[in-house]
């Protein structure tokens, strides 16, 4: 990843096709790879509060607060995004970020320094796939890497909830 490379990993949710959420070319490359307009924004993962920071100009006193209390993989949508490549941000400059505690995709985190990309293992259009064996052949071929970890689960994951906050403290629930 840290030469532009693009992954298949496990994440907390469902398996994920990842890059270096702040290079604009390896960002390119996973919007081909899910043959989707760069125009629908990806979500990011990050292995601790404090990298939400870094990546949101200012963070809504109430982001802390669902942060600690989720007890499943939460995904928060902020707007003033920064430090991260512009073809991955939403037309409103917005970002979706999660941050992870599931094991190997925090490490994974921890060890790259930097925001993850994390989109569905998928076609756009097509369904996610529940578990590894479920990833088509195109996608699994488009990348630079997949992870041997996790591989033979056949549990089907969820993806996470998505909220978006929005001025004034607006809370907007994308996906439950």
């Amino acid at each position: 990843m840290r030469e532009g490379g693009v992954i298949l990993y496990p994440t907390d949710t469902i398996w994920g096709i990842g890059c270096d959420a702040t290079n604009e070319e390896a960002v390119r490359r996973v919007y081909e790879i899910k043959q989707r307009s760069d125009s629908k924004a990806m979500l990011v993962l990050v292995d601790s509060t404090a990298k939400v920071d870094f990546y949101v100009e200012d963070v809504p006193e109430i982001a802390w607060d669902l942060i600690d209390v989720t007890d499943k993989p939460l995904t928060i949508i902020y707007s003033g995004a920064r430090n991260l490549a512009p073809n991955l941000l939403a037309e409103d400059g917005s970002v979706g970020i999660r941050v992870t505690d599931e094991e190997f995709s925090k490490r994974l985190c921890q060890q790259f320094r930097k925001a993850i990309v994390s989109t569905s293992a998928n076609i756009s259009g097509q369904p996610s796939p529940g578990n590894f064996s479920e990833i088509s052949e195109e996608v699994k071929s488009a990348v630079d890497y997949i992870v041997g970890y996790r591989r033979e689960e056949m549990g089907r994951p969820k993806p996470s909830s998505i909220i978006k906050l929005e001025k004034g403290g607006v809370i907007k629930i994308i996906r439950e």
